[in-house]
């Protein structure tokens, strides 16, 4: 069935606006990364880093409240898109390939 969304948006899922502390964790090799998580949806979210990462890389990420509230999100995710939007300063998008527990 073709694509029959009449709305601007024309992804499976709405991406929700948010500001939120990201913590990452990379497996090979073993490294943590900090950012933040600029927006959200079912499919994946958009992070800002100080750091680029390479496209397909897997990593662990947690996303909290800025307010210490509970849940937090737990995903298993997968490099996307990278781009530079100033020295230093990146937005990936993260694709979503499994929640953890």
């Amino acid at each position: 069935m073709a694509n029959d969304k009449n709305y601007s948006e024309k992804r499976d899922f709405i991406r929700m606006k948010i500001s939120a502390p990201l913590g990452a964790t990379l497996t090979t090799p073993a490294k943590t990364l900090e950012g933040m998580c600029r927006d959200l949806s079912g499919g994946g979210l958009q992070v800002e880093t100080k750091e680029a990462l390479a496209l397909g890389t897997e990593l662990e990420v947690e996303v909290s409240s800025g307010h210490g509230h509970n849940p937090t999100l737990k995903a298993k995710v997968k490099v996307a898109r990278v781009q530079e939007v100033a020295a230093n300063d990146y937005l990936i998008g993260l694709e979503i390939l499994n929640l953890i527990d």
